[in-house]
């Protein structure tokens, strides 16, 4: 077992599975025991249901992979009605990643998760597009990160790590903004803003032109964020990006992550999460 947020939340061990690429954790516990998994997040929940972006929306990229999946989900209440009974019955922490194009619906989705049995914490991904200020994404700018991150907190009892997106130009800057505001831990970062050409096709490999980049071959760009954010806050960093085995979480360990999320390595290998928890215990 690993403490992330003293007395807040305890994880089974230090390699979780990232949102967005484990479902909602129920498929996976469906086809085997998740108790060697620290934590799932589950995929980013909207207050209503999400059909997502048309395809293609995710494309396979030199050492990764380019997705605009936009977001596909079955919504907050069909979340608390169908997933979380499931969840509290789990031998794993379920995160809720929680995602809003407004802080009023930011604070609807941390109203309504907040003491539902079987969610362990908020995840607020701040990569979403503010649509009240011109679209920009909420973790762009330290004053907007923060002002979700405040009302997030007041909504909700429940732990809370933020998302930081790699595309703002100070994340430091960032990390701190949230932290004041009531951040209890911080997940550095989601994917990097990013297009594909289908050379043969004459047009962008995605139906929504740009996507977001993950796997290998941005993990030498969030090993750098891990190094300076660890070391410019107070609060647990959690490592995400390109993680595809124990050596690479344990690069995240050593650049002042507390913990990893391991994310793309599931399309590849369904059991990466589990496989590389357990390495990673008996290095």
């Amino acid at each position: 077992m690993f403490e992330l947020i003293r007395g807040r939340l305890t994880l089974n061990n230090r390699v979780m599975a990232a949102s967005g690429t484990f479902g909602y954790g129920t498929e996976f516990a469906a086809k085997s025991d998740p108790s060697d998994i620290g934590a799932i997040v589950c995929k980013g929940i909207t207050v209503k249901p999400r059909a997502g972006n048309p395809p293609p929306r995710i494309v396979e990229t030199p050492a990764g992979a380019l997705n605009a999946i936009g977001l596909a989900n079955i919504g907050m209440d069909a979340a608390i009605r169908e997933k979380a009974p499931l969840w509290a019955n789990m031998p794993v922490p379920v995160i809720v990643n929680i995602n809003g194009e407004t802080i009023d619906e930011f604070v609807k989705l941390a109203q309504g998760f907040d003491d539902v049995a079987g969610v362990a914490g908020i995840e607020l991904n701040i990569s979403c597009p503010n649509v009240k200020h011109g679209g920009m994404a909420f973790g762009i700018d330290p004053d907007a990160a923060a002002g979700v991150t405040k009302a997030v907190r007041e909504a909700t009892t429940l732990p809370l790590i933020v998302k930081l997106t790699p595309n703002a130009q100070d994340i430091p800057a960032v990390a701190k903004a949230v932290i004041a505001a009531g951040a209890e831990a911080l997940t550095v970062a989601n994917t990097y803003l990013a297009i594909s050409i289908d050379a043969k096709r004459g047009e962008p490999a995605l139906a929504n032109v740009t996507g977001g980049l993950s796997g290998p071959a941005i993990k030498p760009l969030t090993l750098r964020l891990v190094y300076e954010v660890s070391r410019a806050v107070d609060v647990p960093v959690i490592g995400c990006g390109g993680i595809m085995n124990a050596e690479d979480a344990q690069e995240y360990l050593i650049a002042g992550a507390k913990a990893v999320q391991v994310g793309t390595a599931t399309l590849v290998d369904p059991f990466a999460v589990p496989r590389i928890g357990r390495k990673l215990v008996k290095s």
